[in-house]
């Protein structure tokens, strides 16, 4: 392949680069050449799509399909407050030609899925993964296997964070360190579980550090290791991986959200409890409906905002340790931050023998109160 000269300009923006005996001319005319996708433009994306387009990463591409929320602030950097309410593709793009103009971005303003997942990576060199659940997870990495592109791997969870490089000269993937999803519910999200907002920008440096060297074709790459990070504690330790044997060839994308087991709950029928929205749920109150109110989340969260009117707190994972003591002759409104988790509960109380018709989900939880009913109410 031919690589693009640089111009003048760019000579004299890379020259830090320029004078390193790895990096050099041609390195940079590598870079130059190079062609990068991000999935994800949050808080792993942010750093990683900075970085590659301060190093000179010719050609990136960006596939989100989210806006810009202010919760998104403490940690996704490539976007600004001005910013709230923008689709994070469009943010990203101008945040991107503010740092370099010489860069070309592809926007690819929609899910990634099984239907278009071969045609959007297939042109590029490398893939970088910055997503936040494991159906994504699992869609990248079949895909980059099928098409033999490396996959650059980083996840984030509170205090902790992993890093590692899948299908890259004939190493492991994804599904070589997670064969199979864990239960639904069994990991929170991080907007269950909260994240140190520093935490993706080590992590997201580092995917792009790896995917530097790919593209240069220098040093030694996270390939067969999986790199561990626990930012409380200030401790970097890796695991060796390898490639299963005994794994099934990837052939085709399948259905990911299925396979990864969503949404939660799916042994429970959806008609087998009651699915209340908040504007509902405020017009049966008003009316005199006096259920039982039980607030599943976390005490931190309760400490940001909570109803006036809920009548116990307890998290959802640990719902069966209380349920002895919750009512069975009385009608019970489940709640939560999004209306996920309560559904969880309702799921666990349904299979502990609690009335399905006496449950109820707040659907949007109780930030969709606040956004409909109570905008006095702070949301996170």
């Amino acid at each position: 392949m031919t690589l693009p000269q640089l111009e003048p300009a760019e000579i004299a923006r890379y020259s830090r680069h320029l004078i390193l005996d790895e990096v050099g001319m041609e390195g940079q005319r590598k870079l130059k050449g190079g062609s990068v996708l991000c999935v994800g433009t949050g808080g792993l994306g942010s750093p990683l799509l900075m970085y590659l387009a301060a190093a000179g990463v010719g050609r990136i591409g960006i596939v989100d399909f989210d806006v810009v929320d202010a919760s998104n602030l403490q940690r996704q950097i490539i976007h600004g407050t001005s910013k709230v309410g923008v689709p994070k593709v469009r943010s990203a793009v101008e945040r991107i030609h503010d740092i370099n103009p010489h860069v070309q971005v592809d926007v690819f303003e929609e899910p990634l899925t099984s239907e278009n997942a071969l045609r959007i990576l297939e042109p590029y060199d490398v893939v970088v993964d910055g997503t936040d659940n494991f159906p994504t997870r699992y869609l990248v990495n079949d895909a980059c296997v099928m098409l033999g592109k490396p996959n650059v791997y980083g996840s984030i969870f509170k205090f902790e964070g992993q890093a590692s490089v899948f299908n890259y000269q004939d190493g492991p993937n994804y599904r070589d360190l997670y064969p199979e999803p864990p239960p639904p519910g069994l990991v929170p999200s991080c907007a269950e579980g909260g994240v140190l907002g520093i935490l993706p920008g080590v992590i997201g440096c580092i995917q792009a550090t790896e995917t530097l060297k790919i593209l240069l074709g220098q040093g030694t790459t996270l390939s067969g290791r999986l790199l561990l990070y626990d930012a409380l504690n200030m401790r970097f330790r890796e695991l060796k991986l390898r490639r299963d044997p005994d794994a099934k060839p990837i052939t085709e994308l399948i259905d990911y959200e299925e396979f990864c087991g969503m949404p939660a709950n799916d042994h429970v029928s959806p008609d087998a409890f009651h699915r209340i929205s908040v504007s509902e749920a405020k017009a049966r109150l008003d009316s005199g409906w006096a259920p039982y109110v039980l607030d599943v989340r976390r005490p931190q969260e309760a400490d940001i905002v909570k109803f006036d009117f809920a009548d116990r707190l307890h998290p959802h994972g640990q719902i069966l340790e209380i349920a002895a003591e919750l009512p069975r002759d009385r009608d019970i409104l489940v709640h939560c931050k999004m209306g996920g988790r309560s559904a969880t509960a309702i799921g666990t109380l349904i299979d502990a023998g609690f009335a399905p018709q006496r449950l109820f989900n707040l659907e949007g939880g109780i930030v969709g109160w606040a956004q409909q009913i109570d905008p006095s109410l702070p949301t996170y």
